[in-house]
């Protein structure tokens, strides 16, 4: 009876929560990509009020993606595991195409392995649990299945799988209400008469749709060029039944934006008040090319047909687009989301890289943290989401203790070949010294670990440069080197895969880890505000954010605020932010800017300031903001005088409010260290109070005692048995004069002195 209560209660939130965000005139105009990061060979199906979109996803693990408006999106199902023993682990194998169907009953999955056979999976919801992978068997008519193919199911209800093997061979093949080739095979290889000089390439990607009365049969020239489509009356193999439209043509038309080489695209969708829409992939291809290793963007383009039944499609634009007449339901912004790892079950939107058995990682083995374990000693381990944004600050919160210098442990960017790596992480050197390095190629830096086996470490990307921090408590962060310029990362490449994007996330090598946290978008560090996901009127730049005029508006996804964790699991990002910093300058007025979370008018307006500096000069803004804790999707509203340039918005960020902790000579985990350790108090020099850290392997009689420069003994912070764990203890010495102090902790296996500084 409990659970049947909350299901109700759960379903009038969402209701009203649902009526709030479909009102917000913040979702009647949208930018591309809806779905950033490499989504290539997409697929779309609407099912009742909701809408499913999946793909190519190569070596890491596949998602299924929701919405219920085809702008805001989430991941809510991985169809495939990566346990399943025919993964594979290599670029570009994995998983090739991705069709999510409701048929008989239930929800089916079908796609490719990279070998070039079709399979399909079950469930009895989209969230799964998703059965394990059948088979299709290949009739003896057809050559092979291929791996980028789709799903029809016309409107007698018999369904039909979209086969393209090699570039010489398309096939309409039927299916049986089991999901293997049953009945009728349409041989429609004349598409392809010569494998040298196609007329359509490789038509490749197929997908169905119908509309009037005709079936429209569209496909790409090749992974990256045009889309053409045919239709017939009829389901036919005969080429004279079938007529080739728009001149065989691109059926992209419009002025060309960023991403100007859409193609690969989906059915279609038709909704009540009868527009059709596509989700298709497309490079993104402004500011130079630079940026062909983020892979294909998902990209929402409408589909109109003229009097004769022709379709065109819309180039994606650099302008705001209307959205389709359609709900939000208060999906976010589809960007990676921070994880405080507080389920027992790792969410859908992390993949991992290749075949990846079960038992390599755990959400229950240290409650409140993600703990990777790498295949083999020599191996390595790691979960990731697509890397598709230009500026963001990963936080993570590793226990890590190396013993080898192979092993690393960290946050890290890799690109599609999986052959270059920006990275922050604990490791050790040929002499067995722990250190913390940030490297990308041939570059690196490395500082001594003087902090223990738990760091903070931060990876901040402004563009095709990466900064890296680490800190003791995720408050006073440490710069790691200087930035490295990771524009070779984000370049097309020249090996095999090169059209497959970057991914982000956490890794080990060697040896276990344990993370606390991941953190995607900090609140506190700056955000670059000429980065915007979404956003009217205003114009991103390479500097700034710039033609700023009254009733415009920028949103920046996914920021991370902060929240403090159930007691029984302990504490983790614990933040909630006093007033937020802005760096602009005006340009011919003043004008103001409005704070909202969510959504503008329906959200929650949190601040509110004026920009009234002098002309040409950046200047600090601070306004003061409400409460805010969690994560959400940031709105700047703009307003001022019409008709002129308000100011320009350089970066912006929050001033955290940190909830004090009342940890003292406590446990801060139930890991049990693999050695004795006693790391650097921090601060250091500090004035009055500074903060101890130290690790024992087993239980033990201990003692941590601070001496003064003669060997007296002047406090004793513990001294008794202790079971084995991490632990912190805080050292006062408001009444002692400045100077020299010494530290020491001592078992019977082990003694180390460590030298602090008091400074008044």
């Amino acid at each position: 009876m409990r659970r049947v209560k909350i299901l109700f209660i759960y379903s009038i939130l969402f209701f009203f929560v649902a009526i709030i965000y479909s009102s917000s005139p913040t979702l009647k105009t949208f930018i591309n990509p809806i779905i950033p990061g490499d989504h290539p060979d997409p697929t779309l199906t609407k099912i009742g009020d909701n809408f499913y979109t999946s793909g190519s996803s190569f070596n890491p693990t596949p998602k299924i993606y929701h919405s219920t408006d085809l702008v805001h999106w989430e991941a809510i199902a991985q169809p495939v595991s990566a346990s399943w023993s025919q993964y594979g682990d290599e670029p570009g194998g994995g998983i090739w195409g991705g069709h999510t169907v409701y048929y008989n009953n239930k929800y089916w999955h079908f796609f490719g392995r990279g070998g070039g056979s079709m399979y399909f999976v079950k469930a009895e919801q989209p969230e799964g649990p998703w059965s394990s992978p059948s088979k299709l068997n290949v009739p003896e008519s057809v050559p092979g299945l291929g791996v980028d193919n789709s799903i029809f199911i016309d409107d007698d209800g018999i369904w039909y799988l979209l086969a393209k093997n090699g570039r010489e061979n398309n096939y309409i093949i039927e299916l049986g209400e089991n999901g293997q080739p049953s009945g009728e095979v349409y041989d429609l290889t004349w598409l392809n008469p010569d494998a040298k000089g196609n007329p359509y390439g490789w038509a490749e990607g197929p997908v169905m749709w119908k509309y009037n009365g005709y079936y429209y049969y569209s496909f790409a020239q090749h992974l990256a060029g045009a889309q053409y489509v045919m239709r017939s009356d009829t389901l036919s193999e005969d080429e004279s039944d079938w007529t080739i439209m728009n001149n065989g043509n691109d059926i992209f038309v419009g002025t060309k934006g960023d991403f100007n080489r859409p193609n690969h695209m989906s059915p279609t969708v038709m909704l009540d008040d009868s527009t059709s829409w596509v989700i298709a992939h497309a490079y993104y291809e402004g500011i130079g090319s630079n940026w062909m290793a983020q892979g294909r963007q998902g990209v929402l383009c409408q589909l109109r047909y003229d009097s004769n039944g022709k379709p065109e499609v819309d180039f994606p634009s650099n302008k705001a687009v209307d959205t389709p007449d359609l709900p939000s339901s208060g999906i976010s912004w589809m960007v990676p989301k921070s994880d405080m790892f507080e389920s027992d079950e790792l969410h859908p939107e992390w993949s991992f890289l290749g075949y990846t058995p079960e038992d390599s990682y755990s959400l229950t083995e240290k409650k409140g943290w993600l703990t990777l374990h790498p295949p083999s000693r020599l191996g390595s381990n790691t979960v990731i989401k697509n890397d598709g944004e230009h500026n963001y600050t990963l936080i993570t919160r590793v226990n890590f203790n190396p013993e080898k210098a192979y092993d690393e442990a960290g946050l890290w960017i890799i690109n599609g070949p999986e052959n270059l790596a920006a990275k922050i992480y604990s490791t050790q050197n040929s002499s067995d010294q722990d250190l913390l390095a940030l490297s990308f190629d041939q570059t690196k830096y490395t500082v001594g670990n003087t902090i223990g086996s738990v760091v903070w470490m931060k990876l901040v990307r402004n563009s095709h440069e990466v900064s890296g921090y680490y800190s003791s408590d995720g408050d006073n962060w440490i710069q790691l080197g200087n930035p490295i310029d990771i524009t070779a990362m984000d370049q097309e490449q020249t090996q095999f895969n090169d059209f497959t994007g970057n991914q982000q996330g956490l890794y080990t090598k060697g040896n276990s880890a344990d993370f606390d946290l991941y953190i995607y978008r900090d609140a506190y560090s700056y955000i670059a505000a000429q980065y915007p996901a979404n956003y009217f009127g205003v114009t991103p730049g390479d500097q700034y954010l710039s033609d700023i005029n009254n009733g415009d508006w920028a949103m920046y996804a996914g920021v991370e605020f902060g929240k403090q964790k159930q007691p029984e699991v302990g504490l983790d990002y614990q933040r909630t932010p006093d007033s937020i910093r802005v760096l602009a300058f005006n340009t011919t007025s003043s004008g103001n800017i409005e704070v909202w979370m969510d959504s503008i008018e329906t959200g929650n307006k949190i601040a509110s300031g004026s920009i009234d500096g002098s002309e040409g000069d950046y200047d600090f803004y601070t306004f003061s903001v409400d409460s805010i804790s969690g994560r959400h999707d940031v709105y700047f509203r703009f307003t001022g005088p019409v008709d002129r340039e308000l100011f320009r918005v350089k970066s912006f960020k929050f001033t955290a409010k940190n909830i004090p902790t009342s940890i003292d000579n406590n446990q801060i985990d139930n890991d049990s260290p693999k050695k004795y350790s006693l790391a650097q108090n921090y601060p250091n020099p500090f004035n009055p109070t500074t903060k101890i850290t130290y690790s024992i392997p087993e239980m033990s009689h201990i003692s941590l005692i601070v001496y003064n420069p003669l060997g007296q003994k002047i406090k004793t912070l513990f001294e008794g048995v202790k079971p084995a764990g991490n632990y912190i203890t805080f050292f006062n010495g408001s009444d002692l004069a400045s100077g020299v102090y010494y530290y020491q902790l001592q078992s019977d296996k082990f003694i180390k002195t460590k030298k602090l500084v008091l400074l008044k």
